[in-house]
């Protein structure tokens, strides 16, 4: 096995690359070797065995080679995977003839068994001295170049397989975002939340103003649309008498891409009887924090740009600001906005703010556009913005005091939405009545098996969303949506 190549050492073709691996493949098959092995015991794993590092501790694991530094008749490798990595050591003297010509057969980025004991090398560095060795995988295309890695970002993310074995910090990325979820399923679950399932496949889409995508299914044949979000169902369980419920699930809206947008997204939905959406802030808040302290040990979560600039540090520390949708409008529009007539709010949008606002747009449309450029983009530190217009969300309770807005929360983080929260509307008239106001009127676009499901009666109730993509992006400070979805949505490649 040649030495590991340096940044000035001419580069082969891939053509010419795969050549030499193919040889090596067919020369530890004329070994009688199998070149995908099969199942190999370990005790340990590299990251496992070097966080709890003992000399003399006799070990089985398996790695991808990952770093080689060749001596002639030794060598000094790095075996790893996405959790971590070692030093191995290997000594012709040290190991059967076969394995050394296995050895010899052996490239960067092949999958490999070792029998060994652990040991700390003059430079203190932790090792295994390798007694066996077995070839578990044998790579037949090289890895991502070791000194630039793997620089292009499409490539990054339609090939995430190169991604996650190059760059330690989006395989470290990854692990964190499975242990985040991991914890809010044991945040819930201690607070007796009971984790459901719900339909993927709807004969009605609700819960959620988007655009659905349509399938069909042929054995019943009748038209279906992908989930775009579990409200609806997960209701339904409030009114079977499960109290408290949440499912994390996977939602489909047929829209458009962006930085934080994919058509395929994470979301988490929680219900509690005998809430409100005011409890329901306190849990997300508790949630957040609690998930900020655990794995980073800090509520000041720093954000950095896509080429690695700082851009602002986010301050997650509690009490988290509520304020009224009405007065963050008065705020930035002036104190009489909502006196002035609607041609005049259209009027000054356009010109004052100078936001894109189209003839087709209703009036508390407008508003909310001043919301979504004027506020919601330049708040960055938490805010519960609370009491929206009842125009913008079919599913939620009107405030008593006040009809024209509904009791619920937007949790703006870092200029997006992180989670919506209601007191959620049981009133089986006044739901049927703000749907059809909603789908304007087409019965048939309204869910009547759940406005039934309500006639039976629900409890007074909050509910939350989270999308867990943008929280993820939140704590981990990605610049983009697609750093923290394994594999993002992107366009058919010609």
């Amino acid at each position: 096995m040649s030495d590991e190549k340096t940044p000035t050492q001419p580069q082969s073709t891939s053509e010419e690359l795969i050549a030499v691996r193919r040889e090596k493949l067919a020369k530890l098959k004329e070994l009688g070797l199998d070149p995908y092995g099969a199942a190999f015991e370990t005790t340990t794993t590299p990251g496992e065995l070097k966080a709890n590092f003992n000399d003399d501790k006799p070990v089985k694991l398996g790695g991808r080679l990952l770093a080689i530094r060749d001596m002639g008749k030794s060598v000094f490798a790095t075996l790893g995977d996405a959790h971590g990595r070692i030093q191995i050591y290997l000594n012709k003297k040290g190991v059967s003839e076969t394995d050394w010509e296995a050895y010899r057969c052996l490239d960067l980025g092949d999958w490999i068994g070792v029998v060994g004991e652990t040991f700390t090398t003059g430079k203190g560095e932790p090792s295994v001295k390798v007694e066996k060795l077995t070839v578990l995988s044998k790579a037949l295309r090289p890895m991502p170049d070791k000194w630039h890695g793997l620089s292009d970002r499409e490539t990054k993310y339609r090939k995430r397989h190169l991604d996650l074995m190059s760059n330690q910090k989006s395989a470290d990325l990854f692990v964190m975002r499975s242990k985040i979820v991991a914890e809010i399923r044991n945040f819930l679950h201690e607070r007796d939340y009971l984790e459901v399932e719900t339909p993927m496949l709807h004969d009605v889409a609700g819960g959620a103003a988007a655009k659905p995508f349509e399938t069909h299914h042929n054995a019943l044949s009748m038209p279906l649309t992908m989930r775009i979000a579990p409200e609806l169902h997960l209701k339904r369980l409030l009114v079977g008498g499960l109290t408290k419920v949440f499912e994390l699930n996977r939602n489909f809206r047929n829209e458009g891409i962006s930085r934080r947008h994919n058509p395929e997204f994470t979301m988490l939905e929680a219900y509690q009887a005998f809430g409100d959406f005011e409890i329901m802030a306190d849990l997300v808040e508790e949630m957040v924090c609690h998930l900020a302290q655990k794995f980073f040990g800090t509520l000041q979560i720093e954000h950095r740009d896509e080429n690695g600039e700082h851009l602002r540090t986010l301050d997650l520390s509690r009490p988290w600001k509520r304020a009224p949708y009405q007065s963050l409008i008065k705020e930035v529009a002036g104190n009489d906005w909502f006196e002035l007539s609607a041609e005049e709010r259209r009027s000054k949008a356009r010109s004052t703010f100078e936001l894109e606002i189209h003839d087709h747009l209703e009036d508390y449309e407008v508003t909310q556009q001043v919301f979504e450029k004027l506020i919601e983009e330049h708040t960055f530190n938490p805010c519960f913005v609370t009491h929206v217009d009842s125009k913008l969300i079919p599913l939620a309770k009107e405030n008593p005091e006040n009809p024209s807005v509904i009791d619920v929360y937007e949790l703006i983080i870092n200029g997006q939405e992180i989670s919506p929260g209601y007191s959620e509307l049981n009133d089986p008239d006044v739901q049927r009545r703000r749907l059809q106001e909603q789908t304007g009127g087409e019965a048939q676009e309204i869910d009547e098996d759940f406005v039934e499901a309500l006639e039976h009666g629900m409890p007074p109730a909050g509910g939350i969303g989270i999308g867990i993509d943008r929280l993820i992006m939140l704590l981990t400070g990605a610049p983009t949506i697609r750093d923290v979805v394994l594999f993002p949505q992107l366009k058919r490649k010609d």
